[in-house]
């Protein structure tokens, strides 16, 4: 028996080691021994899932191969975060929350920058506007009121999203997978917007 506790020490501090588990000291099983024994509780990432390669090249060359005709947005949204999983360790739960994160990610910053350039464009307007004495609504107001409730729907879709997963380790990549289409379509309804003032 104790040779086997042994063993069993050895292995979980390999596995330790390559998948960082986080694991809780139990004494009870091994008590009389005086011994102590490890119970793994979660795999938390395993270590190729921190390694995991993303290029939104391949997001960015789809949609430049698709603007002539086709659905960009239902092709080519999420390549990306598919290209990346097909490495080692990608289709892991972690490895695929890894990749999806890299992509909204990626899909945030066009986001925030497209709606710094619309704000800014819609505040020159709103001035111009006032300064001919036009009482048309105010578009930066119109457009921080819709990115508030914009914010407040992607949140609700995606948690119901989660919600689907009845708790299991699906619902975190089905949240983040949530949250890439969700913002890149907002992403892209802000960058067709750019220009139009």
């Amino acid at each position: 028996m104790i040779d086997n506790i042994k063993v069993l020490r050895k292995i979980i501090t390999g596995l330790r080691a390559r998948y960082r588990l986080h694991c809780s000291a139990f004494d009870g099983a091994c008590r009389g021994y005086g011994l102590s024994a490890f119970i793994c509780l979660a795999v938390v990432t395993p270590a190729s899932a921190q390694d995991l390669a993303f290029s939104a090249e391949t997001t960015e060359a789809c949609f430049s191969e698709e603007r002539e005709g086709g659905d960009a947005f239902g092709k080519c949204v999420g390549i990306a975060a598919d290209a990346c999983m097909e490495q080692p360790g990608g289709y892991s739960t972690v490895g695929k929350s890894t990749c999806f994160d890299h992509e909204r990610r990626f899909w945030d910053d066009r986001l925030n920058a497209a709606y710094k350039q619309v704000r800014a464009e819609a505040k020159a307007m709103d001035a111009e506007m006032a300064e001919i004495g036009s009482s048309a609504p105010r578009q930066a107001e119109a457009l921080r009121d819709m990115q508030r409730a914009w914010i407040t729907f992607r949140d609700a879709k995606c948690n119901y999203e989660r919600s689907l997963w009845g708790g299991g380790t699906g619902g975190g990549p089905a949240t983040l997978a949530c949250l890439v289409y969700e913002t890149a379509q907002q992403a892209l309804f802000l960058e067709a917007n750019q220009g139009l003032n």
